[in-house]
């Protein structure tokens, strides 16, 4: 089986605000390494009232200093938001704070709307290799080539990167850099299986990586029953639609019976957006994340629930775990 790790997009609950989120992810990264999942990550998103880990940096040193052993460390940073020597410095100063356990993923999309993206570049480029050049910079300062200009934290400090993608770009990109790739499959997996054929075709090793690191998101709304855990789903799905339809939300309760009450092309979407998820019993998920390795030849699955209730969703990561390690499972699937 795949290697387990979490994903946490640091949900603000309706009617609740982004210091309880983020206190709640702390007890999730806790919860984490209590149940062996191998890394903890957050993304960085911006103008959204539904996530609370707009300052991924900042929210990190605080998960760090809740946890002790599981690796931490971001899925991603938006790099075209960034200078590299900023980020060199922000996760050079994690690496100091939490040696041997930060994570760098990085990502070219915003993390955002153009409004809010204008707002942090205050200038876009459509310079596709601009990224590139940003990734290879940022690099070269953990190794102290930056020449008059050294990020002190971060200098000579041992950071893997990970490159982020929903795309073909990504995959090239890692493959040609000998960097672990980790595919947005969670809410965009359209092009996941040509991205991942292109990564492992072209992959160069690296100081890094001798082989190619597949990392594929996956969604688990895990509970005791099939029916639990498609109520659990819920939550996610009336986001998506919000969002889709430009309204985006903080994460709603639980609602019976809500991709019924929707039209089609709704339902649609949801049924695409949704595809790499385990969603029901410890059983069902067990099946579903067979499958999906089965398809996907995934190295490692970094599972993201946005679940309404917190004891729900700590208890569905820990299921899945379960599910995931069960001999018994593992026969009858």
């Amino acid at each position: 089986m795949p290697i387990l790790s979490i994903l946490d997009l640091a949900p603000i609950t309706e009617g609740s605000n982004a210091g309880a989120a983020l206190r709640q992810a702390g007890d999730l990264a806790q919860a984490g390494e209590r149940l062996g999942y191998h890394r903890y990550w957050m993304a960085e998103h911006h103008s959204m009232p539904g996530i609370a880990s707009a300052a991924t940096a900042v929210a990190l040193a605080y998960v760090g200093s809740r946890t002790s052993t599981i690796r931490i460390g971001s899925g991603g940073i938006m790099l075209p938001n960034h200078a590299p020597l900023i980020v060199a410095e922000q996760f050079g100063t994690l690496a100091s704070l939490y040696p041997g356990r930060i994570d760098l993923g990085l990502g070219r999309a915003p993390g955002t709307d153009q409004a809010a993206a204008y707002a942090m570049r205050r200038s876009m480029t459509s310079d596709q290799n601009q990224f590139p050049r940003d990734v290879v910079e940022l690099m070269g300062y953990f190794r102290g080539e930056g020449g008059a200009v050294r990020a002190i934290p971060g200098e000579g400090l041992d950071i893997p990167v990970t490159i982020l993608g929903s795309s073909l770009f990504g995959a090239e990109l890692a493959a040609m850099l000998g960097l672990p790739f980790a595919f947005a499959s969670h809410f965009a997996p359209q092009m996941m299986m040509q991205a991942i054929a292109l990564y492992r075709d072209r992959f160069t090793p690296s100081d890094q990586l001798d082989k190619p690191h597949v990392m594929l998101g996956f969604n688990a709304f895990v509970a005791d029953s099939d029916e639990e855990g498609q109520l659990l789903a819920t939550s996610v799905q009336q986001a998506f639609v919000a969002l889709r339809t430009g309204r985006p939300m903080q994460l709603p309760p639980p609602r019976v019976g809500f991709a019924d009450s929707l039209p089609p092309h709704f339902r649609e979407m949801l049924d695409g957006v949704l595809s790499c998820s385990a969603i029901g019993s410890p059983a069902t998920a067990r099946a579903q994340v067979d499958d999906f390795v089965a398809k996907t030849g995934a190295d490692e699955l970094i599972v993201t629930s946005q679940i309404f209730d917190q004891q729900a969703r700590i208890r569905s990561f820990e299921l899945l775990a379960e599910a995931v390690r069960s001999p018994a499972l593992a026969l009858a699937s």
